[in-house]
């Protein structure tokens, strides 16, 4: 009786264990700081509403900016503005345009692992199971990451169908 219940809790915990081991670094952040994706918007401190927006030209969204003293720096670099893009008021884009710092590239692969670099748009891209993160050059003397979620994106196109199946049933 204790060996077949022995075996089924050491699989269970095998499992557990191999499971969060799929989850990247980036995925177990999942944003800026206190900033996560598919988070609401009023949960986030210090958003301030800029304007509607049109995402790639179809789907409705907002932008905000985001001013709080908690996202003021990353470690010793000044971040000189912090954007976000929700749709249906969650969080599907993080914007950090930050001062150009070499200790930051250098932060990002002691944090979340070497990136891949594309050699056409000048980027490094890091990849998880639910959101990327690209780092380029912004400007002359700033830096760019840019946090993008898989999931909400996904909720975009899914909703674009629906209303295009709503049309179709209206025939």
């Amino acid at each position: 009786m204790k060996l077949p219940a022995l075996v089924f809790f050491s699989c269970l915990l095998s499992t557990t264990v191999f499971a969060q081991h799929d989850l990247t670094e980036l995925d177990k952040r999942n944003g800026f700081k206190n900033i996560k994706m598919e988070m609401h918007i009023d949960s986030v401190a210090g958003a301030v509403f800029k304007k509607d927006i049109k995402e790639k030209g179809q789907y409705p969204a907002k932008l905000y900016e985001v001013i709080d003293p908690e996202n003021a720096t990353i470690g010793e670099v000044v971040v000189n503005k912090i954007e976000v893009k929700t749709y249906k008021d969650f969080i599907y884009e993080i914007k950090v345009n930050t001062a150009q710092d070499t200790r930051l590239m250098k932060g990002m692969e002691s944090a979340l692992g070497q990136a891949k670099y594309d050699v056409r748009d000048e980027t490094y891209t890091w990849l998880g199971k639910n959101l990327s993160l690209k780092f380029s050059k912004a400007k002359k003397k700033s830096l760019q990451l840019l946090y993008s979620s898989y999931p909400v994106r996904k909720m975009m196109e899914e909703d674009k169908r629906k209303k295009i199946d709503d049309i179709a049933d209206d025939f």
